[in-house]
């Protein structure tokens, strides 16, 4: 069953009248909540119902990574940021796994409970250290080491029914300049970034990585276009050379990473003809728009690969280990 390829956020803490009519458009495919849409626990669950009853369907996102990239806070566990199993790892690497395969649990089992499908996890970029978006979500400068830690966090995520993506392909950890301020460039050649950043991407997709999400990079001695735009990185490398058959879902094409490429409706079609199954718009109602009337002018057919990414049905929750790793939580935040 195919999905239709947009996905796009709302502006508050519950549906209006239009809201409702627009996701009722069997092109949109998914929606993506923000901090703006989050209140408290019983607000997000009514917000989630009401969803809900318009499309049962429909994949609903969330960022909650953990450290400064966490949408749900109040009532949610405070989850640290990614570098504290790095720094963990360089002392015991067997508990650094254990803790990061326990934190991917925690964060998928909260978000099921509310009935949303994915968090946009795990990231698997290298830190060297040059870029501070990146920076402290990471899970360390070896790929060896992101490999293991994501692919702990990835396994508890599955544990919990939740569908993993590896963000953001091929890397974005090299450039100092942030993407969604601007376009940034990496010079280094395809045997560097094939050697280091690719790998954990390679690695994990071997271990049952869903998703991935490419960058709004371009790697300017390998291809003339952005990551998120290249049949290079997105047919070449990922489907043919990493066999990789999961989702490929677009950055966002609201950033400034992706203004080079054109008008909205041009960024959506480069996406899509690249190799994205999914596209989306944040934060700019009247572009999704734009896009949603766009993707109906030409009838896309959507992606059989969306209905893969819904949570699978929850477990009963463990509660005794709920309240063992939110105690962790709290002495690693």
């Amino acid at each position: 069953m195919s999905s239709g390829a947009l996905m796009l956020d709302i502006a508050g803490t519950e549906l209006t009248p239009a809201e409702v009519e627009t996701l009722k458009s069997p092109q949109v495919g998914g929606l993506i909540l923000f901090a703006r849409n989050y209140q408290n626990p019983a607000q997000l669950r009514q917000l989630m119902t009401s969803i809900r009853q318009v499309r049962p369907d429909l994949l609903v996102a969330v960022d909650q990574e953990g450290g400064r990239v966490q949408r749900f806070k109040e009532g949610f566990t405070r989850l640290p940021p990614m570098r504290v199993f790095s720094e963990a790892w360089q002392e015991n690497p067997s508990k650094a796994v254990a803790w990061a395969h326990e934190f991917g649990w925690l964060m998928a089992t909260e978000l099921r409970d509310y009935d949303i499908d994915i968090s946009f996890a795990p990231v698997l970029d290298l830190d060297y250290g040059h870029s501070e978006v990146i920076g402290d979500r990471s899970f360390g400068s070896d790929s060896e080491q992101v490999e293991a830690l994501a692919g702990a966090f990835m396994s508890g995520m599955h544990e919990a029914g939740m569908a993993t993506t590896g963000k953001h392909f091929p890397g974005h950890g090299w450039v100092e300049v942030d993407s969604h301020l601007g376009l940034p460039e990496d010079q280094r050649s395809f045997a560097e970034i094939d050697a280091q950043d690719l790998q954990p991407f390679a690695k994990l997709i071997k271990r049952g990585l869903d998703a991935v999400m490419p960058a709004h990079i371009k790697y300017t001695s390998v291809c003339s276009q952005p990551a998120g735009f290249s049949e290079f990185w997105l047919q070449r490398q990922l489907r043919e050379r990493l066999s990789f058959d999961g989702v490929i879902f677009s950055d966002d094409l609201s950033m400034e990473g992706a203004a080079e490429t054109g008008s909205y409706s041009d960024r959506a079609d480069a996406a899509l003809a690249a190799g994205c199954d999914m596209v989306l718009v944040c934060n700019a109602p009247e572009r999704a728009q734009e896009v949603l009337q766009h993707l109906n002018s030409i009838s896309h057919s959507g992606s059989d690969r969306i209905v893969r990414m819904r949570a699978r049905p929850k477990r009963p929750s463990d509660s005794e280990r709920l309240a063992r790793v939110r105690t962790m939580a709290k002495e690693l935040v």
